[in-house]
């Protein structure tokens, strides 16, 4: 039995829903914003988070959709296809989880006996665009992914290496018109494989000379923005040895457990990555990550690490074992 067909058939009994707006202002000067989808029936709630990131967007969040009923998992899911609102898949993410959710709720099961595995502790890094050394003078054990900039050169890279506490590098090749994003440059490909030759290297651009900068580190590559479903992992001009699994991209609860599935049938690695969430996505992701890839470099540090500066008294990797019923 797939994993996909391992939850279909969960019943969830759906009398309604309700929106949940959160806000945070970021260290970084932006305020972030998501919108949670509590779906309820029967004395019980499930939760999904969505997480788009235009803050505008939230304001049109729809609040009146025919969703009362009892249906499978599948079928709510081929519920959703029908309606317009949906087609974003951060925004249909946030209904699928919340039925999984819910139906998992209803039935006292948590997702890993649902699915036949064993939820462990979960090993997470903490991603900054900060000096990491800030947070490593307040728990020198930490682990880190850093996002690269076009400032680094070798002698900062020999600092990094020095620390031998960076587990990913992120080379943002991916996105476009955003804050972070970061034209690519064979040079500091190259640089980085050479400077830190035992972290995985995501969303590394692959053409323009940069696939030959990268020459012998092709088992560290690693692929988060491109990645919406299994389609999109068979079409990279590679198959990669890492990837970094990010549930709300993948829209719906059968393509996020199908690539997973892919995934472990390819011996491709998998860490969870995150989205800034503010509300339950945050403690989902870590739950999958628990089942999937919990000795993984997973960026799904709590939320603390993503409020103010460096401090002591937040929790320490690896995270305990998730427990209880629900996603």
């Amino acid at each position: 039995m797939s994993l996909w067909e391992s939850v279909a058939d969960l019943e969830l009994r759906v009398d309604g829903y309700d929106l949940q707006r959160r806000e945070s202002a970021t260290p970084s000067g932006w305020t972030r914003v998501t919108t949670t989808v509590v779906l309820a029936g029967e004395g019980e709630t499930g939760f999904g988070e969505d997480v788009t990131y235009d803050a505008a967007l939230h304001d049109d969040v729809p609040d009146a959709l025919m969703l009362a009923g009892t249906w499978s998992l599948e079928d709510f899911s081929h519920r959703l296809d029908d309606m317009e609102e949906l087609t974003e898949g951060y925004r249909r993410w946030a209904f699928e989880g919340a039925a999984l959710d819910l139906a998992l709720q209803q039935a006292e099961i948590g997702l890993g006996e649902a699915l036949g595995r064993t939820e462990r502790p979960v090993r997470f890094v903490v991603s900054t665009r900060a000096a990491p050394e800030r947070w490593l003078e307040i728990a020198p054990e930490l682990e880190l992914k850093l996002d690269a900039e076009t400032d680094w050169d070798r002698d900062l890279l020999r600092r990094l290496r020095g620390l031998d506490r960076v587990r990913v590098v992120d080379l943002k090749a991916y996105y476009r018109g955003t804050s972070v994003d970061l034209a690519p440059d064979p040079e500091l490909y190259r640089a980085v494989a050479e400077e830190l030759p035992d972290a995985v290297i995501e969303d590394a651009w692959l053409e323009d000379g940069c696939r030959e900068a990268l020459a012998g580190a092709e088992d560290r590559l690693s692929f988060d923005a491109p990645i919406h479903s299994l389609t999109d992992l068979d079409d990279l001009p590679l198959e990669p040895r890492w990837l970094n699994i990010k549930p709300s991209r993948f829209g719906t609860v059968r393509e996020l457990l199908e690539t997973i599935e892919a995934c472990e049938e390819r011996g491709i690695s998998m860490y969870g990555g995150g989205q800034y969430e503010l509300g339950p996505g945050r403690p989902q992701i870590q739950r999958l990550a628990s089942i999937f890839y919990p000795d993984g470099p997973n960026d799904v540090a709590p939320h603390g690490y993503n409020e103010g500066e460096p401090r002591e008294g937040l929790p320490q990797s690896p995270l305990p074992a998730p427990e209880g019923p629900g996603f």
